[in-house]
């Protein structure tokens, strides 16, 4: 990996607080040397307050050719970008940035399209089913555009904060021809249940959905990577359920983002 490095490398820094967690650094970079190219994703350790200066210093730094973006800047850094794709505009949010050839920089969201697909090659069958979706944050905005663009049949989201809720069911109206609706967490009925909150990256934390209330034949998601095998997806499998890790999301959003940032 960095035996390509060098000072013809064009760089793709992830910037997050914390940052420790993410996997992106070697894998964005290993994914670029597999196309031939000479890239690297380096992670930095950005507070909100420092925001400003590290933006103004990346778009000053002209080999820098675009930004990976992690919490909680998302939504601050939807702000830095002259265009956006429709998504990104939607959710007010970015997970990826990439520099125009003014110099001004581009963003999309590609959250919610790479939980989808690390759903759909584990087995989960979005067309048509009855989705429940715990959080209605900026992951949990960009998985409900998502999955009802891939024609989700119904699509019920919890959140504890219903001010979340209702901006997520203002932003997916006639987005797609499945049902949304707010509810509670409970998955009854459900053939898919996702995890979109932020609940077991710490030590401690109650499962977003009771385990007692998970039935064999549901998918259960969860976006939670980094942390190995998480409390939610361990009783989902103990349920006998077919799962998808947050690992598994980082795995599919590689491509995903190399090509946008390639210009693909």
């Amino acid at each position: 990996m960095t035996s390509q490095l060098n000072g013809a490398s064009r760089l793709f820094p992830i910037i997050g607080d914390p940052i420790r967690y993410v996997e992106s650094p070697a894998r964005l970079t290993s994914t670029f040397a597999g196309r031939g190219r000479n890239g690297i994703c380096v992670p930095m350790q950005v507070p909100g307050s420092d925001l400003d200066v590290v933006m103004a210093g990346l778009t000053a730094t002209t080999n820098v050719d675009g930004i990976l973006v992690t919490m909680p800047h998302k939504h601050a850094a939807f702000a830095y970008c002259a265009t956006s794709s429709g998504r990104a505009a939607l959710l007010g949010a970015v997970s990826v940035i990439r520099r125009n050839a003014d110099g001004t920089w581009h963003g999309d969201m590609l959250d919610g399209l790479a939980f989808v697909q690390a759903q759909q090659d584990h087995g989960a069958r979005i067309g048509g089913a009855r989705a429940l979706l715990a959080g209605a944050g900026g992951a949990g905005g960009a998985i409900a555009i998502a999955l009802l663009e891939v024609g989700v049949g119904e699509l019920i989201i919890h959140d504890t904060d219903l001010s979340r809720v209702a901006a997520v069911l203002d932003m997916a109206a006639g987005l797609g021809p499945g049902r949304v609706s707010a509810g509670p967490a409970d998955p009854a009925g459900c053939d898919l249940v996702f995890n979109a909150t932020p609940l077991g990256m710490a030590d401690g934390d109650a499962l977003p959905v009771p385990a007692a209330l998970l039935a064999s034949s549901m998918f259960v998601g969860d976006v939670i990577a980094g942390h190995g095998t998480t409390p939610f997806i361990a009783a989902a499998r103990a349920a006998g359920c077919g799962t998808a890790t947050g690992d598994h999301m980082v795995e599919a959003v590689q491509d995903l983002m190399a090509d946008f940032m390639l210009g693909m």
